[in-house]
C-alpha cells in the first residue's frame, strides 16, 4: 500500500512539473506567434505552424497510441472540430498583433466559464448557482480588464474573448468525437484539419518566407506541439484539480516576455481583471471536481 502511494504521489508530481513546463512552452509559442504576426497574415502564421507540426503529431500518434491512433471513427466530426481551432488560432493570432501579450493571455482565460455556460444551456447539463455565480464574477473580471466606456478601449481586446468561446466550443465538441480514440488521434487530426482548412484561404494572404524566418515557424510547430502533448500528459497522471490551476502561470510567461521584448507593461486594470478570471477559473474547476467525486 505505501509503495502504491508513493507511486501515486510521484505521478502527481510529474504531472505538475509537466503541466508548467507544457504551460511554459504554449507561452513560448504565443510569444513567437505575436512576433511573426507582425510581418505575416495570423492565416499564414497558422497555416504553416500546423504544416511544421503535423509530422511530430504523427510522430507522437503513433509513440503513444501506435497505428490505432491513426485511425478515426468520426472523421466528420474532427473536420468540425477544425473549424473551431482554425477560428479561435486567427482571432488569438491576430489579437496578438494589437494588444500586449499578457491581456491577450489574461482574457483567454474566461474559456473555463464559457465551457461551464453551454454546458449549461445547450447540453442542459446541471449547474449550481455558485458555479453560475463563478461564471458571473468571472465576465465581471473580463469587463474590469476590457474597460468598455473607457477612452483606451479597443474592439480588439474583445478578440481573445472570443477566441475563448471558440476553445470552449473545442472542448466541448470532444463529446462528438467517439470513445474509442484516443487523445493521440484528437491531436493528430486537430493538427491536420488545421492545416487543411487554413490552406484553403492562405494563398490569398500568402507572402515568401525568407530563410531567416524560418526557425521561428520551425519553433512555433515545435514549442506549440509540445505545449499540447505535456499538458495532455499532465491529466493524465493528476487530478484536474491539482494541474488545471496551473495553466494560470501563463500569465506570468506572457508578462515576463511582453516586458522584455516589446516592453509592455500591462495596466493595473488589466491584472485586477485576471485575478478575478482566475480565481473563478479556479473555483469552477474546484467545483467540477468536487461534484465528479460525489457522482
Amino acid at each position: 500500500m505505501q509503495v502504491s502511494l508513493q507511486a501515486r504521489h510521484s505521478d502527481v508530481t510529474m504531472g505538475m512539473f509537466m503541466m508548467c513546463v507544457g504551460v511554459a512552452c504554449l507561452s513560448i509559442n504565443d510569444a513567437v506567434a505575436k512576433q511573426l504576426t507582425s510581418d505575416y497574415s495570423p492565416l499564414q502564421v497558422l497555416f504553416l505552424r500546423n504544416l511544421i507540426a503535423l509530422p511530430f503529431a504523427i510522430g507522437i500518434a503513433l509513440r503513444m497510441g501506435g497505428t490505432r491512433a491513426l485511425r478515426s471513427y468520426r472523421p466528420v466530426a474532427h473536420l468540425v472540430r477544425g473549424v473551431v481551432w482554425v477560428a479561435a488560432a486567427f482571432l488569438f493570432f491576430t489579437s496578438l498583433r494589437y494588444l500586449p501579450l499578457a491581456e491577450a493571455t489574461a482574457l483567454v482565460f474566461v474559456a473555463p466559464l464559457f465551457i461551464t455556460a453551454i454546458s449549461a444551456l445547450v447540453l442542459r447539463e446541471q449547474v449550481g448557482w455558485k458555479r453560475w455565480l463563478a461564471v458571473l464574477a468571472g465576465f465581471a473580471g473580463v469587463l474590469i480588464a476590457i474597460r468598455p466606456g473607457a477612452a483606451s478601449f479597443q474592439l480588439v481586446s474583445l478578440l481573445p474573448v472570443a477566441t475563448a468561446l471558440f476553445y470552449a466550443l473545442l472542448m466541448v465538441s470532444a463529446r462528438w468525437v467517439d470513445r474509442r480514440e484516443s487523445v493521440w488521434t484528437l491531436l493528430l487530426y486537430l493538427t491536420g484539419a488545421g492545416a487543411l482548412l487554413s490552406a484553403v484561404l492562405v494563398p490569398f494572404v500568402w507572402r515568401p518566407v525568407p530563410m531567416a524566418d524560418l526557425w521561428l515557424f520551425a519553433a512555433i510547430a515545435f514549442f506549440g506541439t509540445a505545449g499540447m502533448t505535456l499538458m495532455t500528459q499532465a491529466f493524465r497522471m493528476a487530478p484536474a484539480v491539482v494541474v488545471a490551476p496551473l495553466d494560470y502561470t501563463a500569465l506570468l510567461w506572457a508578462t515576463l516576455a511582453g516586458w522584455l521584448v516589446w516592453h509592455e507593461i500591462p495596466e493595473a486594470p488589466v491584472f485586477l481583471g485576471a485575478a478575478i478570471i482566475i480565481a473563478s477559473g479556479i473555483f469552477t474547476v474546484w467545483r467540477e471536481h468536487r461534484n465528479g467525486r460525489r457522482a
